[in-house]
């Protein structure tokens, strides 16, 4: 069953959406991302779903900062001519008719657990651009560092977040870049994990505090229960009690032992954390994992930095990258972090309530181009050497997945042989994002919300659902 829309027209106009609230009235107290203020109607709202039953279903995104190359993973085009082909095979799966690039043998092995499409179409050349357009699906072409409207992960956190609940509702692992809730506000950004899980000495700050942080703390929440005038102009307004449930969150996600033990990576078994590989990216997603088998329902999760290569990202110009070798490089992290990540979610009965999504903003292009490398370093030769690259290519764009209930060993839509245009089942962001908010029980279609101006703005413009991937 759907979240209820917030546009019913049985309710009065000024209750149709969610109304996002001025800077004075909410009081920020030092809990980043749960001290905003909502309104009681959208509790209510929240409620209602969970009484009536409303699966809880889950979603994890793994993000490929800079844009995966398509043909070197899940497109590859063994058939095209030398200078879009690159050096690599394809491999047979165990799902007849579905071949990925030789850089993902441990995908290889259990492709009867995800499907793949790859038609995605957008208009975002530059990487904010296709962030917002696939993460939005608003055709947005300016380049900004945040989107103006709210990304899909805020938009549900927003809709389905239950703010009694110990653990916050949607958790960066770490968050996307260029990633935002826009207008919904502070509260529902993401819960930001940063640092590295596989050091002995990580940890994530301000939960599980020590007693006398935790006295601290409370001293505050009194002093502010104390401001009488405030409490005055707040009650005017029936806020109270959507502020003292989002306070309510905050102190037990601060305090609480279920938020600790959530992101506690130390409790895993050996064997398992072995399993994901003894790296940054292998274990973020291990604590995906973990995060969404304790009862959270969003998580985000980026396979970026150091083990890029030199740049840090998957942007493989030939002016940052010999892309192959960068490539190479990479997918043996990327390889055995996803495929353990699928097989844990199936193995532990989490593949029915979890959907794993795997994407960057775009594909690459598909003809190799040649430059000078800017700065020797992994998957690069020294500056001045003349080197292969593939660009932004947002005509092409793979997605991998998982889970979800859906059945696994598909392909949907397809390429030309040269990797370069969608010839079957073009699909648009907004086609991407419907599929994903039906899986998260959200009625897409029946949601508007106010941006700043107070205009009523529809969470969808267009798309539906891809028939492929959505549960019978």
């Amino acid at each position: 069953m759907g979240v209820p829309a917030l546009n019913s027209n049985d309710r009065p106009a000024e209750r149709r959406f969610s109304h996002p609230l001025r800077r004075r009235e909410f009081l920020r107290a030092g809990l980043a991302g749960f001290a905003s203020l909502s309104l009681p109607e959208l509790l209510r709202q929240r409620a209602a779903a969970e009484s009536n039953g409303a699966k809880r279903t889950a979603l994890i995104l793994v993000w490929l900062p800079g844009g995966h190359s398509h043909i070197e993973t899940y497109d590859p085009k063994p058939k095209a001519p030398s200078e879009y082909r690159g050096p690599y095979n394809p491999i047979a799966t165990d799902v007849p008719g579905l071949d990925l690039c030789e850089l993902l043998p441990q995908h290889a092995k259990l492709a009867d657990k995800f499907s793949i499409l790859r038609s995605v179409v957008h208009s975002g050349f530059c990487h904010q651009q296709g962030t917002h357009q696939l993460l939005t699906g608003h055709p947005v072409l300016e380049l900004k560092l945040k989107p103006d409207d709210p990304d899909l992960f805020s938009i549900a956190n927003h809709l389905r977040g239950n703010p009694t609940r110990d653990l916050p509702n949607y958790v960066g692992v770490p968050p996307v870049n260029y990633s935002g809730a826009a207008y919904l506000g502070p509260a529902f950004e993401p819960f930001g994990v940063f640092g590295d899980p596989n050091l002995p000495t990580f940890e994530v700050p301000n939960i599980g505090l020590m007693p006398d942080a935790v006295g601290r703390l409370r001293s505050r929440i009194d002093l502010r229960r104390d401001f009488d005038s405030f409490r005055r102009e707040v009650d005017q307004r029936q806020l109270m009690r959507a502020f003292d449930t989002f306070e309510e969150q905050a102190w037990n996600v601060l305090t609480g032992s279920a938020t600790k033990a959530a992101f506690d990576i130390g409790q895993e078994d050996p064997q398992t954390r072995d399993r994901y590989g003894r790296n940054t990216w292998g274990q973020r997603m291990l604590m995906c994992r973990r995060l969404v088998e304790a009862g959270v329902d969003l998580v985000t999760t980026q396979c970026d930095g150091a083990l890029c290569g030199r740049v840090g990202n998957w942007d493989d110009h030939a002016v940052n990258h010999n892309c192959f070798e960068a490539m190479k490089y990479r997918c043996q992290f990327f390889d055995q972090a996803v495929a353990a990540l699928i097989s844990d979610l199936h193995e532990r009965g989490l593949s029915d309530r979890v959907l794993l999504v795997v994407t960057g903003e775009f594909g690459r292009t598909p003809k190799i181009n040649y430059q000078p490398s800017t700065g020797e370093g992994i998957g690069s030769a020294p500056a001045g050497t003349t080197q292969p690259g593939r660009d932004h290519w947002p005509s092409a764009t793979s997605i991998l997945f998982s889970g979800g209930g859906l059945r696994g060993g598909q392909v949907i839509g397809s390429t030309d042989p040269r990797g370069e245009y969608v010839t079957e089942r073009r699909t648009t962001t907004w086609d991407f994002l419907a599929t994903l908010y039906r899986h998260l029980g959200i009625d897409a279609e029946d949601v508007q919300l106010r941006n700043f101006a107070g205009r009523p703005v529809p969470i969808m413009q267009g798309g539906r659902a891809i028939p492929e991937l959505v549960r019978a």
